[in-house]
């Protein structure tokens, strides 16, 4: 189950990629708009300030996410759905992925049916997490990995989740996309207010979810605690806050007979 609250904690340092993704989109009037994996929405809700005329589509497979979005004073349309069975139809222009698909195993193949499936000159813009090798998934995978936890844990945390940037740029070019690819690692400066440390809180929002789902509240208090000391040691304290490295992979691709542009 996800927590909007929990995901929108640390809502400017999540909104910042989405913002650098949204400006190398070209896109001048498109038809329609989709946002695969639209969480709360606010995000959302500014593609339809940047595109008033398009008709502006979020979502989401959680129902939680989707109520938190639909009550949004927005124009923009919000629905329940799976991103591994939603297929364009030939109006969108525009399909954006913002942190969705390291949750979709089967993402990569989904990107190049998507490229296929978009109308020619579609934007597929999209970005992912890329700090899985970072102290923070370290340390989850190690806790997750003791006796303890290790068999009702047990598939539920990858290593590798996502590609690198020039693979994703590979298999879009492959199908016949021009391909704008890249990667950026932000440094979040954390405030260490609480008792919770904060690199601690911002993982309860996105890569502990399938962790706190798995085990019962005990469980669940003792492995957050163990964890909790762990990136206390990866990422101190310094100045009153917490220096935390966040590297993305960001992918913008324009579909069909207008490839052979640069986005």
């Amino acid at each position: 189950m996800w927590d909007p609250n929990a995901y929108l904690r640390y809502g400017d340092e999540r909104s910042r990629p989405f913002v650098d993704l949204l400006a190398r989109i070209g896109a001048n009037r498109p038809r329609a708009v989709v946002d695969l994996g639209c969480g709360p929405g606010t995000l959302t809700a500014t593609l339809a300030e940047r595109w008033p005329g398009s008709l502006v589509t979020g979502l989401d497979s959680s129902p939680e996410m989707i109520a938190r979005a639909g009550a949004l004073d927005t124009p923009v349309s919000f629905a329940v759905a799976d991103a591994r069975d939603w297929r364009p139809t030939p109006e969108v222009d525009v399909l954006v992925g913002n942190a969705v698909f390291q949750w979709v195993p089967e993402h990569r193949e989904l990107l190049a049916r998507w490229a296929a499936e978009l109308p020619p000159g579609a934007w597929l813009a999209f970005q992912v997490p890329g700090n899985f090798a970072a102290p923070s998934h370290r340390a989850l995978r190690e806790v997750a990995g003791r006796n303890r936890w290790r068999d009702r844990l047990a598939g539920l945390l990858r290593e590798a989740p996502v590609d690198e940037p020039v693979d994703y740029a590979t298999r879009l070019t492959g199908v016949g996309c021009a391909v704008d690819a890249w990667e950026t690692t932000y440094v979040h400066l954390l405030p260490a207010a609480g008792v919770v440390h904060p690199v601690l809180a911002w993982m309860e929002g996105t890569a502990l979810r399938p962790v706190r789902a798995a085990l019962d509240t005990a469980g669940w208090a003792d492995f957050r605690a163990e964890l909790g000391v762990r990136l206390a040691e990866a990422y101190p304290v310094r100045q009153g806050q917490v220096y935390f490295p966040f590297r993305r992979i960001f992918v913008v691709a324009r579909t069909g007979a207008r490839a052979e542009e640069n986005p």
